[in-house]
């Protein structure tokens, strides 16, 4: 744990559509509809009326889908949760630095959970699943992210893990961020 920049950082190694928080953070597809992955076990956990929320916004402000580093919420369904803020993470790529997009990504679900008036916030691993981020740079842009941009009314964020790899690159991100 941390108390750096007066946020609490958690590390869990779980499921995160278990997570009993105000706000679980979605990585999603731009369309919003559903997928594989974190984005799926969501929706499937969260049953259909984050579907619906998805769909209503798909209908009217975002009709052409979700840009990349950007965040939009919805009811969190039958999640032990209150919100699903989900979030279009980038693809990584060799040749193009796409950092400042992942970093988007944690920004804007931060300020999206807060204007919500969330305290406790879950996120996955964004991008580090098929999207192919190396899971040390994604661990390192999550963690100096969360830290410098979280603030009031957010007081705890939890990155959940699905896997010992993903929470052992976590904890060193989280350290090396207190050293």
């Amino acid at each position: 744990m941390s108390t750096l920049s007066a946020v609490e950082v958690t590390l869990v190694r779980g499921d995160i559509t278990r997570q009993t928080v105000d706000a679980v953070v979605n990585a999603a597809n731009s369309s919003l509809l559903g997928g594989g992955g974190v984005d799926g076990a969501i929706h499937r956990r969260g049953g259909p009326e984050i579907l619906a929320e998805c769909r209503k916004l798909r209908a009217s402000h975002y009709g052409g889908g979700l840009a990349t580093g950007r965040a939009v919420a919805t009811t969190a369904g039958r999640l032990d949760a209150r919100w699903v803020v989900h979030t279009v993470g980038p693809v990584w790529s060799a040749a193009e630095d796409r950092s400042a997009l992942l970093e988007s990504c944690y920004r804007t679900s931060l300020r999206v959970a807060a204007e919500l008036g969330a305290r406790t916030v879950a996120f996955p691993a964004i991008s580090t699943g098929v999207y192919g981020w190396p899971m040390d740079d994604g661990a390192r842009i999550a963690v100096r992210t969360v830290l410098a941009e979280a603030a009031a009314p957010v007081e705890e964020v939890r990155f959940v893990l699905f896997d010992a790899a993903a929470y052992d690159e976590f904890e060193r991100a989280l350290a090396a961020a207190r050293a």
